[in-house]
């Protein structure tokens, strides 16, 4: 692992938002829409670190989910308009809400990653090697 001594600590969850570089907070993180850059361009850190996995849209789907149906039950109970009217509302929203915070929360979560210098998990090796039968 390089020397983090030459980077003044970024704030994970602000670059994160902001789909900058963890370590330098100056480089930009993503390539394309959700693709990661191999390398950070102003301090060359290494992403091949970066895994969120399915933490992103995890927490999409609870954050979005609970504010449309928090709206699609405020709406229904005050006017209850029809069906129709619900999907031309509350399609379009949900899309919109999950595409919006997708890149973002995958950024933070990538950037919490290497902060806290998380890797995937492994199993001890308990009998180094030898089967005690």
């Amino acid at each position: 692992m390089e020397d983090k001594a030459h980077f003044p600590p970024v704030n994970p969850v602000s670059a994160g938002l902001a789909g900058n570089c963890p370590r330098c907070g100056q480089g930009k993180l993503f390539s394309g829409f959700l693709g990661l850059k191999k390398n950070c361009a102003a301090c060359g850190l290494n992403y091949s670190f970066a895994d969120s996995g399915d933490g992103p849209a995890v927490f999409v789907i609870m954050i979005v989910g609970f504010i449309i149906v928090a709206l699609v039950l405020i709406v229904e109970l005050s006017y209850q308009p029809p069906i129709w009217l619900h999907l031309v509302l509350w399609l379009p929203l949900t899309a919109a809400l999950a595409l919006g915070t997708l890149r973002p929360l995958k950024g933070v979560m990538i950037a919490l990653q290497f902060r806290h210098s998380a890797e995937e998990g492994r199993l001890a090796d308990t009998d180094n090697g030898e089967n005690q039968d």
